[in-house]
């Protein structure tokens, strides 16, 4: 079996809507992304994969996400989600809270959607925590 695994970063804010404790409150993190793929067999060239192609579409996915505010859907007042979008931030509205292990299958199931041989994705809040989504 072989294994090959890259990473990604990005910086973003999230907030915990309904958390009861500091979470709750607008905080950010350099968030590091760890996405590992297996198969049993390499290509011609002698690859599990191309680096290059999972490289570049892991770091789309991170791009996405860099130095934007990231909530779950209908988490703030509409009001302020308003005033926000006016004042111009970026901001990406997800269908699930925001946690590292949500995040993990966020990039599980973006990453095997392009046909990856994924196995395993791990999401750093920070260096000491993280979370792993495995299928």
């Amino acid at each position: 079996m072989y294994s090959v695994t890259t990473k990604g970063e990005f910086d973003a804010a999230h907030f915990l809507a309904g958390y009861p404790g500091k979470c709750k409150n607008l905080h950010g993190h350099r968030w590091s992304i760890e996405a590992t793929l297996k198969g049993e067999e390499l290509d011609e060239l002698g690859m599990l994969v191309d680096f290059t192609d999972i490289k570049k579409d892991l770091k789309e996915l991170c791009d996405n996400l860099d130095h934007s505010l990231i909530m779950k859907k209908d988490s703030l007042k509409p009001a302020t989600f308003a005033a926000l979008m006016d004042e111009g931030f970026k901001i990406n509205v997800m269908d699930f809270i925001p946690t590292a292990e949500n995040f993990a299958k966020y990039f599980f199931d973006e990453l095997e959607k392009k046909e990856y041989p994924i196995v395993e994705v791990k999401v750093y809040e920070t260096p000491k925590n993280y979370a792993t989504y495995t299928k």
